[in-house]
């Protein structure tokens, strides 16, 4: 306490209320690929509010080389999206993450931007590059990857197959094919994966720099629009399905609802023509055929997650007692509470939606001595309806969480 040693009135400043965790953004996209002008800004991530911008910084000129990051932000932009981040691999064209004489090259430029929460490649369907955004998705776990198939298909069985990489593929041959004559599948698909979402087929769309001109473009850019568009409307818990593909005027083949069947169980996601409804995305599903399966399951816990991590920074260094395992349970519960208002969260009460200990149990005195302090949260996403559990500790080094599974 203060000690006025002056008789007068003073006024004191002192914190009661919650400190408010506010749901980090969900929709920013990172686009990874050769811009128009390969020599512009390479491997420096640039932030990208709309089209005009984009041309200014990576397409000047009179005519500039139409290229499929180009085309991708192009339909991000016309489905929704409102700000993304461009990140331009140069001549090399490769996406891999490096360290080069200090400087991070290819995704590895992105590991500073806490902002993006969506990563794709345009164009790059292949394993190596499916491996590569997959993989910096698990790592940080902190975004979602939107993954396209290839412009070409030889069959839809094919398409549902998982690509593998050739160690030495022949001159001109992709490396996500099986040699002819092998009497294997080839494979287009990415691996198992709940950090990501693969799409077909290719959309028909304006050449971006000659609008009078309609060519195919890789669906990821389009989508990412979608799930802004989607996320801005309803929330990142509404499945980005059934929506409607702007701007698109055909598809790169027909994919009917017959074909459908199998594909879905595979996790590819379609993008159909209906008649009387234009082009649709017409599946929602991540490339886990598990209990992670739904593309807005595992965004909406990625959106907690970070939410959650970032916002309580606070807790670090207090008095690890009663008084703070309170403050931190009511302050997680407010949180969640507005989440299940929102309908993010299943259950007809808070207490069916989720559940936050922070006590005696969850903080033994060993975890006290090793200057942590344990929060276990539970939450109900709106399908499936099962808790999944979030073991958060609080240290001096930052924030960790890991997660499981209950039917609790």
């Amino acid at each position: 306490m203060p000690v006025h040693l002056t008789p007068g009135v003073y006024v004191e400043e002192i914190s009661r209320g919650p400190k408010p965790i506010e749901m980090v953004g969900s929709s920013v996209c990172a686009f990874m690929g050769v811009t128009p002008d390969p020599a512009a800004y390479p491997h420096r991530p640039k932030a990208i509010n709309n089209w005009s911008q984009f041309v200014k910084l990576f397409a000047p000129g009179e005519k500039p080389k139409s290229t499929r990051l180009a085309q991708a932000v192009y339909a991000f932009f016309n489905n929704g999206g409102s700000r993304c981040f461009v990140l331009n691999v140069g001549e090399s064209g490769s996406i891999a993450g490096r360290v080069a004489d200090g400087q991070r090259q290819g995704i590895a430029a992105l590991e500073p931007v806490e902002e993006v929460a969506l990563v794709a490649a345009p164009g790059y369907a292949d394993a190596p590059s499916y491996e590569t955004l997959l993989g910096f998705c698990e790592r940080t776990k902190r975004c979602f990857a939107i993954l396209d198939c290839p412009e070409e298909l030889e069959s839809f069985e094919a398409l549902a197959t998982v690509a593998t990489a050739d160690a030495t593929p022949p001159a001109g041959r992709p490396a996500t094919r099986t040699a002819p004559g092998s009497g294997e599948t080839p494979g287009y698909r990415g691996r198992k994966s709940s950090y990501g979402a693969y799409y077909a087929p290719w959309v028909t769309y304006p050449d971006p720099f000659d609008t009078d001109v309609l060519i195919n473009i890789p669906p990821s850019g389009a989508m990412a629009g979608i799930y802004a568009r989607v996320d801005a409307e309803r929330g990142v818990h509404k499945a980005p399905a059934s929506e409607a593909v702007v701007g698109c005027s055909n598809l790169a083949y027909q994919i009917t609802r017959e074909d459908q069947g199998p594909l879905n169980q595979a996790g590819v996601n379609v993008i159909r023509h209906f008649p009387s409804e234009g082009t649709r995305v017409w599946g929602a599903r991540t490339l886990d055929d598990g209990e992670w399966r739904y593309i807005n399951v595992r965004r909406l816990f990625i959106m907690v997650r970070e939410s959650i991590v970032r916002h309580t920074n606070w807790v670090v260094f207090e008095p690890n007692d009663v008084t703070l395992w309170g403050s931190v349970k009511r302050d997680l519960s407010h949180f969640l509470t507005r989440l299940w208002r929102d309908g993010a969260l299943m259950g007809r009460t808070p207490q069916e939606a989720f559940f936050v200990k922070c006590d005696h149990e969850t903080n033994p005195p060993e975890v006290i001595d090793a200057g942590e302090v344990r929060v276990v949260v539970g939450i109900a996403p709106v399908k499936p309806a099962e808790f999944v559990i979030f073991q958060i500790g609080q240290h001096q080094s930052g924030a960790e969480v890991t997660e499981g599974t209950t039917n609790a």
